[in-house]
């Protein structure tokens, strides 16, 4: 008899200021702790808090070792953000096995955490979930929140986009001309202009990104599963 197939539950959303959002609400809620945001000036107090499993926070090398407290990491993010219409995070909600064990699910998610975000650089809040619907069926599942903005080399947070000049046949940077002059365009300081475009600074935001963090958690569930024993395919598209 062959493998039973689950369609897996993924949802990948962006934590966005102009919707009302606040990045620390939604650390307080998935870590289902009492968080104060120091950009609104609310207290965040979960509505819920006996379904948590475990919730950590995975740093890359370069970011504050302070950012290992959740209330210091989010408030940073906030503050870091000065616009209205502000991303703040991402955030992804998976589902687990159920047939799983608690201590399975933390090491497994540590790893993918670790292999997908951090190792890429950024900042990840990640908690675990057993919760149960009224008809007594279990979900265990995940939550990860994770930081837009690149950090610098001395953990600063960087730019969400940065310049890129246009370059000629010879790789030679394209002035802006003056149509009424024909001469190259100066600013108000006196600097010469120059053809540039922006570009975002990582490919986070990458819609092939999102596609392989979802293989990924398939292959990576479908791989425990048959080191299990647990005839049960996870399939990701």
């Amino acid at each position: 008899m062959g493998n039973v197939t689950k369609q897996a539950s993924t949802r990948f959303s962006i934590v966005r200021r102009s919707k009302g959002q606040s990045a620390v609400e939604k650390a307080s809620y998935i870590s289902r702790s009492i968080l104060v945001s120091g950009y609104d000036g609310q207290t965040y107090r979960p509505k819920y808090h006996e379904d948590l499993v475990h919730s950590e926070i995975t740093l890359p090398p370069n970011a504050p070792k302070e950012y290992a407290d959740r209330a210091t990491l989010w408030n940073a993010v906030e503050l870091s953000e000065k616009g209205q219409k502000s991303q703040l995070a991402r955030m992804l909600k998976a589902s687990l096995p159920n047939e799983w064990s608690y201590e399975l699910a933390e090491e497994v998610v540590r790893d993918y955490v670790q292999r997908n975000f951090v190792d890429k650089g950024m900042c990840a809040d990640w908690a675990i979930h057993d919760s149960e619907n009224d008809k007594g069926q279990r979900n265990l599942h995940i939550h990860v929140l994770l930081t837009m903005r690149p950090l610098t080399e001395n953990g600063e947070w960087g730019a969400k986009q940065k310049k890129i000049y246009d370059l000629d046949e010879n790789g030679e940077k394209i002035p802006v001309i003056d149509k009424k002059t024909g001469q190259q365009k100066v600013d108000k300081r006196n600097r010469k202009q120059w053809k540039c475009h922006t570009a975002d600074s990582t490919d986070w935001n990458s819609r092939e990104n999102a596609k392989m963090w979802r293989k990924d958690l398939g292959d990576t569930i479908n791989a425990t599963n048959e080191q299990l024993g647990i005839a049960l395919h996870w399939e990701h598209r």
